[in-house]
């Protein structure tokens, strides 16, 4: 039986090659890299589970393309691992606990892919 559960997580992503060196982190197979920056506690976000982040998206060169803590957003909802939303997303948010923050470094193939997504991610 699949129990749909709520986290509300922080999670700042970044579409490039570059990577902070605090937290701890992970480089997965894929080229997805995973920093922790505040573990959180409690259960992890699982699939089929309904998360709530909090998030920044940057480039490579640190220019911001989007972002839930701009006047007037929310916090950004959704199922995991279903494929609503990029795979870097389903695959980085995996794992975090209620409260944890994370910086994930996607690769493109992993985020909008080759054709980018309008005129701010290219």
């Amino acid at each position: 039986m699949n129990f749909s559960h709520q986290f509300l997580l922080s999670v700042l992503i970044f579409f490039g090659t570059g990577c902070s060196s605090m937290g701890s982190i992970k480089t997965m197979e894929n080229r997805l890299i995973i920093e922790n920056l505040v573990i959180g506690e409690g259960a992890e976000a699982q699939d089929y589970n309904k998360v709530v982040v909090n998030y920044t998206g940057t480039l490579e060169d640190g220019s911001v393309f989007d972002s839930s803590l701009n006047p007037g957003r929310e916090p950004f909802t959704f199922t995991l691992g279903v494929g609503s939303v990029i795979k870097g997303w389903d695959l980085g948010v995996k794992g975090m606990k209620v409260g944890g923050k994370r910086k994930l470094t996607i690769p493109s193939d992993l985020g909008y892919g080759d054709k980018g997504a309008g005129n701010l991610i290219p």
